[in-house]
C-alpha cells in the first residue's frame, strides 16, 4: 500500500484550484460545484456535429490502467479525445512493471515522452497520490480509483446526476446500499455527499461489510434495509466486491438479495419520486432486481452517460489550472 500525502495540500493550488484530482476528501464545496457547473457545459457533447473542443489541443493524456476497467477507460480516453489531446494508452499488463520494472522507474521513463497527464488506476490504495507526489511539475494525476481508497471522478458523476435529477442536496436523504467495506466508490461518494450540504446520509449493509471507522464519516448506519430506506430520495447501490474479500464475510450471493438486494417492493418504502444510482457494473439478482434496474426511477444508464461530461470537466480544469501554474512561476523567476 503506497502512502496518501495530505490531499488538500496535493491537490489544490496556492489558490484554491485543481492541480490533481486524487479524492473528492478535503476538496471545498465552492470548487466541488464549479466542477458540477462546469460539467453542464459539456452535456451532449457526444451528440454534436462538431465534437471536439480545443481545450486540450497540444497535450498528451495518458492513462495507465494496472487494473481492468474497460467503462472507465474508454470514457476517460473518450473525453480526453473531444477535449483534443493526444491519447495513449500503457498495457501495463505486457510493460516492463511485469518484468520487475518499478512504477517509479516507469513513470519516469514516461515523463520523458512529454506527458501532460496521467490517469491512474491502480489495485493498491495510495497509488495515484504516489505518483502525483513524484511527476515534475507541471504535470497532472488523475485518479480512476485506486484500492479501496477513492474513485473521485465516479462520485463526481453521481452528484452531478443527483443534482441533475433532484436540485439542491440539503433537502435530500440519501442511502448508500451494500459492499461498503470494500467500496472505494462508497468513500468518495460519502465525502463529497457531506461537503455538498446533503440533509442526511445513510448507509446500509450487513456488519461484515460495513468498515470499523464508519463514524468518522458523519453517516447514519442501519443493517435493516427496511428501516435504513424508509422516506429517502435516493438509493445508490453498490456492486459486491467479491474479488476484494475473504468468503467467510458473506454466506452467499443469494442470502445478501434476499437481505439487502432492492426490489420493487422494498422501493416502495422510499419516497414514490426516489431515484436508484449504481455506478456499476450491476449484478441483476444480486444487488438489484431487473424489474428495478430498468424502472422510471432507474437513472443508471443517465450516470453512464453524464460520465463523459463529468470527465471532460475535471481533465480540462486540472490541466490548464498546471499551465497557469507554471506561467506564473515563470513570470516570477524571470
Amino acid at each position: 500500500m503506497y502512502l496518501a500525502a495530505q490531499p488538500g495540500s496535493l491537490q489544490l493550488t496556492q489558490q484554491g484550484q485543481l492541480k490533481h484530482f486524487l479524492t473528492t476528501e478535503g476538496l471545498p464545496k465552492t470548487l466541488l460545484t464549479r466542477i458540477l457547473d462546469h460539467t453542464e457545459s459539456f452535456l451532449g457533447v457526444e451528440n454534436k456535429k462538431v465534437k471536439n473542443a480545443p481545450l486540450l489541443r497540444g497535450k498528451t493524456v495518458m492513462t495507465l490502467f494496472f487494473e481492468d476497467s474497460t467503462r472507465t477507460r474508454t470514457t476517460f480516453e473518450l473525453a480526453a479525445q473531444h477535449l483534443s489531446a493526444n491519447v495513449m494508452n500503457l498495457n501495463v499488463k505486457h510493460s516492463a512493471t511485469s518484468k520487475g520494472e518499478s512504477l517509479l522507474d516507469m513513470l519516469h521513463n514516461l515523463e520523458a515522452m512529454s506527458v501532460d497527464m496521467f490517469i491512474v488506476r491502480h489495485p493498491e490504495s495510495g497509488a495515484a497520490h504516489f505518483v502525483a507526489q513524484q511527476v515534475k511539475a507541471g504535470v497532472s494525476v488523475i485518479n480512476a480509483g485506486d484500492g479501496r481508497h477513492a474513485h473521485p471522478t465516479q462520485a463526481l458523476l453521481d452528484m452531478f446526476t443527483i443534482r441533475k435529477t433532484k436540485g439542491a442536496f440539503e433537502p435530500l436523504t440519501i442511502a448508500i446500499v451494500g459492499d461498503i467495506q470494500h467500496s472505494r466508490v462508497a468513500r468518495s461518494q460519502i465525502h463529497a455527499l457531506n461537503t455538498l450540504g446533503t440533509g442526511e446520509v445513510r448507509v446500509i449493509g450487513p456488519k461484515t461489510l460495513i468498515p470499523h471507522a464508519l463514524s468518522q464519516f458523519n453517516v447514519k448506519l442501519y443493517h435493516n434495509l427496511s428501516r435504513g430506506l424508509k422516506d429517502v430520495d435516493v438509493i445508490i447501490l453498490l456492486r459486491l466486491q467479491k474479488e476484494r474479500m475473504s468468503s467467510d464475510l458473506l454466506p452467499s450471493k443469494h442470502e445478501f438479495y434476499q437481505t439487502y438486494g432492492l426490489t420493487a417492493e422494498k422501493l416502495k418504502l422510499a419516497k414514490p419520486d426516489a431515484i436508484v444510482m449504481h455506478p456499476g457494473p450491476i449484478n441483476r439478482g444480486v444487488e438489484i432486481a431487473s424489474d428495478v434496474a430498468d424502472s422510471d426511477q432507474s437513472v443508471i444508464l443517465q450516470q453512464v452517460r453524464y460520465g463523459l461530461a463529468t470527465r471532460m470537466a475535471i481533465l480540462s480544469m486540472t490541466i490548464n489550472t498546471q499551465d497557469k501554474q507554471l506561467f506564473s512561476e515563470e513570470a516570477r523567476t524571470s
